[in-house]
């Protein structure tokens, strides 16, 4: 799977909002931040005003991405490296931070325990993820997917998933932390022709995407999720509302 750092920038507004949310809920100023999924680097890199002295490493698999951060905030440390591979004794962070990308990794949660251990006491693991795998974007996007048409090359490409809040309390207090998770619901409003399939060709339609290798089907298929998306999602004077669930969790080892 490929990333088009332009394409997720596109709406990056509105994608920056719920990581602020999210380090607006960490408790104390960290040291040395480890931020894992951090695509193009354009909300990691507000972690140097917002914590002045602290050392802010970005790590994500997409060469695309990492090039592009590097590109647009050289005073930030970034590299390549897997999500699911992440070990914390090779940075010892007091934070290890994640913004919408856990859910692409495949048992994600089963990667707690190895993250809170080589965490020091009172450090943190503070993530967010998408909570509305449940809306048309993404009930209508499968359901095309496992339609005759498409289902031979589609069915069985990855599909994100979360948990619930509560599975993810349960969890972090498990391994020893004190749990702060919540789930918040943002009305976006977006403008354009047909806004919503342009928002998820910068996310959900990357598996898709990198699926379909003839230009011709990838043509028809966004046409037929195009025309899904604007009738879920109908245009007003005002723009085209977008309702968008986020999960969030703030894990202090105690």
């Amino acid at each position: 799977m490929t990333w088009d750092p332009a394409q997720y920038l596109r709406h990056a507004d509105h994608r920056s909002r719920p990581f602020h949310d999210l380090v607006d809920r960490i408790p104390h100023s960290p040291a040395k931040v480890v931020d894992l999924g951090c695509g193009p680097g354009n909300t990691t890199a507000t972690l140097t005003d917002r914590w002045p002295g602290a050392e802010i490493i970005g790590v994500d698999n997409s060469t695309e991405m990492i090039q592009q951060a590097l590109h647009d905030h050289p005073d930030v440390a970034f590299r390549l490296g897997d999500i699911a591979g992440y070990a914390p004794a090779q940075d010892n962070p007091d934070l290890i931070l994640s913004n919408a990308a856990l859910q692409w990794v495949p048992g994600h949660a089963d990667l707690f325990p190895r993250w809170i251990d080589g965490l020091p006491t009172r450090g943190v693991l503070a993530f967010q993820v998408p909570g509305n795998f449940g809306a048309p974007t993404h009930t209508l996007l499968a359901e095309l997917r496992d339609s005759p048409r498409w289902a031979g090359r589609l069915a069985d490409i990855h599909a994100p998933a979360v948990h619930q809040p509560a599975e993810y309390r349960q969890r972090l207090t498990a391994l020893g932390c004190t749990v702060d998770a919540w789930e918040w619901t943002y009305d976006q409003v977006l403008t354009g022709d047909n806004p919503v399939l342009d928002w998820m060709l910068g996310t959900g339609l990357r598996p898709v995407l990198a699926a379909l290798t003839d230009p011709a089907d990838r043509e028809a298929f966004l046409a037929e999720y195009g025309a899904l998306l604007a009738e879920a999602y109908p245009a007003t004077p005002h723009g085209t509302v977008l309702p968008y669930r986020r999960i969030f969790a703030v894990a202090v080892k105690n």
